[in-house]
């Protein structure tokens, strides 16, 4: 009896077709999390500008779950192929894995297709070092006239980090003060200088000015720019130990001061090693992080997208790399009239990621919650037509899912905000 219902649970709803755009670490783990959960997902097809990494993700989704998964080429820049794609494949939803960049294509193409939508990563311009949700935001009204869901940002971070907020604001506070995000990876593959994620979009990110939004004595909020990476802070990140973590400005942000109520400063700080820092002030010293085109024996190259050929490919870091990553939310605020402080964090380990999905922990970790929001959508638990971001639905569901699909989460009650930092 018992194994007939396992059989039967795990039997896909053919007329469920999921459409996964992006075939890099993260595809690799949305498509291993989906054939996992493919009772939810139904018929998968895996696209991406170039078939071949497609295939060899699918062949090795076959090899360890059984599931086979279809492959497709498509341009994610060209709304038409995107369109074709969508209605060939007949998808229920687009779960957008490729670059930000290509955010607002794919979204053009979901609202004309009546298809809803999921990204990991608010939109980017190719040429201008800034990333903001107001573009994407733009398309709420064409989302709703469509009847369709657009989810933001359903990675870790962002992502999981909006839904602990939102955990902390319903279970644990009736006012949130201020919100620290803590990222800690403390990953290890061996390389004197690679990137865990597309190395133009973390250059970029960390490069950038950092900004931290905070209330002055007049209730208004504005947001404060800094120098990049001028802030340090020493954390004693909970099974890693202390580390250097450096303030950024990073995009869950700009919702949160929209949707967490009563909320007087946010920031974020992710960590960075020496050896990092000074080969990335050495690249940008030189040239090697712009983003314009420079001649060079008679052609124009773009030196950021040089250095990413030049780099290790970030999906080839999974069998090499060791070590844990800690992502949380160090929340203070009010509850009952009384002050209080909770740390809501999770921890991953590299080795374990890559013995699951052949992927490593910054993959693992941003590849899961796109799943899990995805599933939520299908199943209806999340489901609201318009754009929206992590915060807004009940996060006591995408909780549960977390803790089942292999990101097992923590809370500490801390004596006051800054107990984990190192003074």
């Amino acid at each position: 009896m018992l194994e007939s219902q396992i059989r039967s649970k795990k039997e896909p709803i053919m007329s469920t077709h999921t459409l996964i755009i992006g075939a890099g670490g993260v595809g690799n783990v949305v498509a291993f999390k989906c054939a996992m959960n493919v009772e939810t997902f139904g018929q998968i097809t895996l696209a991406s500008r170039t078939l071949s990494k497609c295939d060899a993700i699918t062949a090795n989704v076959k090899t360890r779950t059984g599931v086979e998964i279809a492959t497709a080429q498509v341009d994610a820049d060209s709304v038409t192929e995107l369109v074709e794609l969508i209605e060939k494949v007949q998808a229920d939803i687009v779960i957008n894995v490729a670059l930000p960049y290509q955010d607002l294509t794919i979204m053009d193409a979901c609202t004309q297709t009546g298809v809803d939508y999921l990204d990991t990563a608010n939109y980017e311009h190719p040429d201008e070092a800034k990333f903001e949700y107001r573009q994407q935001w733009a398309r709420d009204e064409a989302f709703r006239d469509a009847g369709i869901m657009g989810l933001l940002g359903s990675g870790f971070d962002p992502g999981v980090t909006n839904v602990f907020c939102a955990y902390a604001q319903k279970h644990y506070f009736d006012t949130i003060e201020t919100i620290d995000i803590l990222d800690c990876n403390d990953g290890d593959h061996g390389y004197p200088f690679a990137t865990n994620f597309n190395p133009e979009i973390n250059l970029r990110e960390v490069s950038a000015k950092g900004r931290y939004w905070q209330k002055s004595d007049d209730g208004k909020g504005a947001w404060i720019e800094t120098d990049p990476m001028a802030i340090k802070q020493l954390w004693d990140y909970p099974e890693v130990g202390p580390r250097d973590s450096y303030l950024l400005y990073h995009e869950e942000m700009e919702s949160l001061v929209k949707h967490i109520k009563g909320l007087k400063r946010i920031r974020f700080f992710m960590t960075f090693g020496e050896s990092y820092l000074m080969h990335m002030k050495a690249l940008e010293n030189v040239g090697m992080l712009g983003i314009e085109p420079v001649e060079h024996q008679g052609q124009k190259i773009v030196p950021m997208e040089f250095l990413k050929t030049l780099l290790p490919d970030p999906a080839s870091l999974g069998s090499r790399t060791k070590g844990k990553t800690n992502i949380g939310i160090v929340a203070h605020g009010l509850k009952d009239g009384k002050q209080r402080t909770v740390y809501i964090y999770q921890i991953s380990d590299h080795e374990q990621c890559y013995a699951e999905v052949m992927s490593q922990a910054v993959s693992y970790t941003t590849g899961v919650p796109a799943m899990i929001g995805a599933k939520l959508m299908l199943e209806g638990t999340w489901h609201q037509p318009g754009v929206h971001n992590m915060e807004e639905f009940d996060p006591d569901p995408f909780m549960e899912e977390l803790n089942q699909q292999g990101l097992p989460w923590h809370v500490m009650e801390l004596e006051k905000p800054d107990a984990l930092r190192i003074k």
